[in-house]
């Protein structure tokens, strides 16, 4: 599934191409995705001008000046800038066209959304799908203090609180099992056994291994590309991540896989304690 480094990466990309841009022609070719798509999506959009792109967790958001579009990739999407005239494929479900080039939604297992907030239905932050997230890791409120306050009622493992959303967002499998490892903790210690020390290197991991992620045009494992057709490489970077019965690239213990939550979770025993 693309996670926030990928998402963010997908914006970084759009971005050049569609603020400013005045939408010219909306194409669906499908009712909807994962939920149905607005019942008038393209009178809501067409002719009005995306003032700016954003992002809030893993959706991704188009901003107009009376409400904004959210666009979730789901568990295999990507979203692409191409030529407007180029032909869709059997996966391309949404087509929004500016002039010469067009955004592409791309979701073979259609597990993605397009969904629109108005204005009038107030703060885009009251959304139903983002009121609980929580904060946004790249971000000043993201804090080893605030993760330890957080923390202190959470006897899961902190792999799981991690993954839950509800206290930092966007922070994946993926990028939870670097983070922790670079932080030296065992993913199953449980979260409120941790200490502030502790929580300050992984805060600390948690940003180093999300913006070199993003620098990295993401981790590209099965079907995700960037805005421009291309795949992504710090799946070349990873330390633990499907890894399992290969060695530590720090201290050459076997990096071992255990099922956390119904997710896989890899570490090496011997770094993370």
């Amino acid at each position: 599934m693309p996670e926030l480094p990928e998402v963010e990466v997908t914006r970084l990309g759009v971005k050049p191409h569609v603020d400013g841009k005045k939408v010219s022609e909306v194409v669906l070719r499908r009712e909807g995705l994962r939920w149905p798509f607005p019942a008038n999506l393209r009178e809501l959009i067409l002719h009005q001008t995306i003032l700016a792109t954003g992002r809030r967790g893993k959706y991704l958001l188009l901003h107009f000046a009376h409400g904004s579009l959210l666009i979730h990739l789901g568990m295999s999407g990507n979203l692409r800038i191409m030529p407007s005239k180029t032909p869709p494929q059997k996966h391309d479900h949404v087509d929004i066209l500016l002039d010469e080039q067009m955004l592409r939604l791309t979701d073979p297992r259609r597990f993605g959304a397009v969904l629109w907030h108005d204005n009038a239905d107030g703060s885009l932050e009251e959304h139903l799908l983002l009121r609980r997230l929580g904060v946004e890791p790249l971000t000043d409120h993201f804090t080893a203090d605030f993760l330890f306050q957080q923390a202190r009622q959470r006897n899961a493992a902190i792999k799981q609180v991690l993954l839950a959303g509800d206290i930092v967002v966007g922070v994946g499998n993926i990028y939870a099992s670097e983070s922790l490892f670079r932080a030296g903790i065992n993913p199953k210690t449980a979260a409120n056994r941790i200490s502030l020390k502790r929580y300050q290197a992984l805060t600390i991991a948690i940003r180093e291994v999300l913006a070199l992620a993003i620098s990295r045009g993401g981790s590209s494992l099965k079907d995700f590309v960037g805005a421009d057709g291309k795949t992504g490489y710090f799946q070349q970077s990873y330390f633990v991540y499907d890894r399992a019965g290969e060695p530590c690239r720090v201290c050459q213990g076997t990096i071992r896989h255990i099922v956390q939550g119904q997710r896989s979770s890899f570490y090496c025993v011997n770094c993370q304690k």
